[in-house]
């Protein structure tokens, strides 16, 4: 059973001793601010903020009850939306959009204003992955794709267990291919040298068709190491041995006539370190692991130590890469991906923190706090932030007043903190319907502290979902992309961010490769996000960053975005059209089978958040494709059996039977983890039901759906594995 947890009475605050310490500590140590001042202050703006927070959330509410009124009293009637569109304004759901306006955002990165690539988002708890998503700014060519099924493993191109030459020799021609298209020479190919390229004068024995592509050098005992590239601001390194070095370990010797040892992209331009959506932090001890992890990040000494092909490993924060100048000055380069923190939304509590009357604190607000504080640290160093900005993505906000409400959160932050006003740059998540449809209104409130805007098609799609449930079933969830009002939401994101000004200045992002082990395929598809005029796009891996990063290559984007400002923008109404099918036509077959797949989903991800305290999941489909499963996708696979229940599509008792077949295949693909080092063992769902948590808690998202708070999964899945942990 564990331990009770201890409080420490400060001010009107009853502290967690886990938080209290590392505040006291760690967090403090070295910025300036005493721990008297802090905590403080900090008494006085929470328990200032609180009832603001509670009462943004009572809208909320009272927003989707009368909705809910709408769609009952109009039942069975087809949506007329100028009629609808009313009554949303009327309601103070639609908002007027004001004149026009640019973004005055300053002292932002060249990350986010001049950069455009792969963004990694990755769980602020797990310190090596961490280390592998900030170190991913540079990442091998020829490492990722022998390892992407980029390559097929066909003719003897196996990826095998040992080092294949044939795929090798495979890897080293793509290369060649893609040097060809991003470093083209004037007369010939890269697969036509065989010696390596010399450099006299600073100048380079190579006929480049763009001369201005060569932008740096290194050298070792006098001989050629190196070659730096740039092609649309993102950098290629091309790595020689003059020995003949093995490359990818290949035990036969090198196999390149021009001994290139390797090729080093410049990959994850950005990573969102993730306090939300990928991670299961519930009480004071679950949060400080996260916060100590972004600590030690901005100090610059985060490391973890662990093992690999029985070999004992340190890993730690990259360097900067160091360079010659053709002309021949030193040239440094980041040798780390722009870390950006992602916050809690507005909705959580947290029980670190007890305020004056017993209630939990809000958990948003005690992100600010930390998370601000531990950013003082990189500011003489710089490790992170040249500009000494701090960079706080801000999720599940609802419309312009909830805007106004961060805007206020980080305005009390900067004066605790002795920040400068506006020091605390905002990401905007455009993942929520009273947001999306007011976008460039939720935009003018923070038009001095925006950094970025992002769809987040999941989440998006569990708040539409839920917001019109009364209004009838949904169409099938693989029907979802191909509706109006996706393709509407996609470009009025980009429409807006370009009108307000973001280019040049700010990120348009756009949402995450969801199949990891599918890299081919992300590398046929993703292309369509650059295309479309994003500056960034979420990837789920360091070798998915180097795939994707081909794509920023490939298109220049701030050519692209000058092109889409002339199209015809995206339409409100085609936004505001609700994906409910009137038809119904659904065979016992195809609803089973979303059932089935829905239910998997869930079971696959709640069991682990549940039981193992892990907060992002690859998750087999129901044809065993590895899914990234997060509290987002949980969103909409609960919400959408939810408005199926609710509208007799199917039957509780129908569902139930589905889920406990689900559970035991689950449970199936889930024994490797049963001993697994380093994490809760596993705890088969299908041996108890009425005993697991986890099945509990599935069953409970998908049966009482239509009652949470705008379809979060939050609230039952934290109350679930706080029961687990006090076990």
């Amino acid at each position: 059973m564990k331990k009770k947890e201890k409080f420490v009475k400060i001010y009107d605050l009853s502290v967690s001793n886990v938080l209290l310490n590392f505040v006291n500590n760690e967090l403090l140590l070295g910025t300036g601010i005493s721990k008297n001042h802090f905590w403080k202050n900090f008494n006085k703006v929470i328990h200032e903020l609180a009832p603001k927070n509670k009462k943004i959330i009572e809208i909320r509410e009272k927003l989707q009850k009368s909705i809910d009124s709408y769609h009952l009293e109009k039942k069975d009637k087809k949506l007329n939306l100028k009629d609808y569109k009313n009554f949303l304004t009327k309601i103070g759901y639609l908002k007027k959009t004001g004149s026009n306006f640019k973004i005055q955002t300053k002292n932002v990165d060249q990350e986010i204003s001049s950069i455009c690539g792969p963004q990694l988002v990755c769980p602020v708890s797990n310190a090596r992955f961490l280390l592998n998503a900030a170190n991913a700014r540079w990442v091998s060519l020829y490492d990722s794709l022998y390892g992407a099924n980029i390559i097929p493993e066909t003719k003897g191109a196996l990826k095998g267990n040992t080092y294949n030459p044939i795929r090798g020799k495979k890897v080293i021609d793509y290369a060649r291919g893609i040097l060809d298209k991003f470093i083209p020479l004037k007369n010939h190919s890269w697969r036509d040298l065989k010696k390596i390229p010399k450099i006299n004068n600073g100048k380079l024995n190579i006929d480049l068709k763009n001369k201005s592509q060569f932008v740096g050098f290194n050298k070792k005992k006098d001989k050629l190491s190196s070659l730096l590239f740039i092609n649309n601001n993102l950098h290629i390194d091309i790595l020689f041995d003059q020995s003949g070095a093995l490359e990818i370990n290949n035990p036969d010797g090198n196999q390149d006539p021009l001994k290139i040892h390797d090729i080093f992209i410049e990959s994850a331009i950005s990573t969102i370190c993730d306090h939300e959506d990928s991670v299961a932090a519930v009480d004071a001890e679950d949060k400080v692991v996260g916060y100590r992890n972004w600590l030690q990040l901005m100090k610059g000494n985060l490391s973890s130590h662990f093992k690999k092909n029985n070999k004992k490993i340190l890993r730690k924060l990259n360097q900067d890469r160091k360079y010659i100048s053709p002309n021949g000055k030193k040239l440094k380069l980041h040798g780390r991906s722009l870390l950006l923190n992602r916050n809690v939304g507005h909705l959580m509590t947290n029980p670190a923190i007890l305020l004056k009357d017993g209630s939990e604190c809000p958990e948003g607000i005690l992100d600010a706090f930390i998370t601000a504080a531990a950013c003082i640290h990189d500011f003489k160093r710089k490790g992170n932030s040249r500009t000494k900005s701090i960079y706080i993505v801000k999720p599940k906000m609802h419309g312009p007043e909830e805007c106004a409400f961060t805007n206020l959160i980080f305005e009390k932050v900067e004066r605790v903190l002795k920040l400068k006003k506006n020091q605390i740059l905002c990401g905007i998540m455009d993942e929520e319907r009273r947001t999306s449809v007011n976008l460039k209104e939720c935009i003018r409130i923070l038009k001095k502290r925006v950094f970025f805007i992002n769809t987040g098609f999941l989440d998006r799609t569990g708040d539409e979902i839920h917001t019109s449930m009364e209004i009838g079933p949904m169409v099938l969830k693989g029907e979802m992309k191909s509706t109006k009002w996706i393709s509407a939401y996609e470009n009025n994101n980009v429409d807006v961010g370009l009108s307000c000004g973001f280019s040049g200045k700010a990120q348009i992002g756009k949402g995450m490769w969801a199949m990891p082990d599918l890299l081919g395929e992300m590398h046929k598809q993703k292309i369509i996000h650059p295309l479309s005029g994003a500056n960034c796009a979420w990837v789920p891996s360091p070798t998915a960053a180097a795939i994707h990063a081909l794509h920023y290559h490939q298109i220049d984007v701030f050519s692209k975005q000058k092109e889409i400002k002339k199209r015809q923008k995206a339409k409100l109404n085609d936004l505001l059209t609700i994906p409910v099918d009137y038809k119904q036509k659904w065979s016992k077959k195809e609803i089973e089978k979303e059932l089935k797949n829905n239910a998997q989903g869930i079971l696959g991800y709640v069991v682990r958040w549940v039981d193992q305290s892990v907060g992002c999941s690859k998750v087999p489909d129901i044809n065993g494709i590895g899914l990234m499963e997060d509290r987002a996708t949980c969103r909409i696979s609960s919400q959408h059996i939810a408005n199926w229940l609710h509208h007799g599509i199917c039957s509780k008792k129908q569902v139930l039977e589905i889920m406990k077949k689900m559970a035991k295949i689950v449970d199936n693909q889930n024994l490797k983890d049963v001993n697994m080092k380093g994490q809760e063992p596993y705890q088969p769902m299908a041996r108890n039901f009425n005993g697991s948590l986890a099945f509990k808690a599935s069953c409970d998202l998908v049966f009482h759906g239509k009652f949470q708070p705008s379809g979060y999964t939050e609230p039952l899945l934290h109350f679930n594995r706080l029961m687990k942990k006090s076990v």
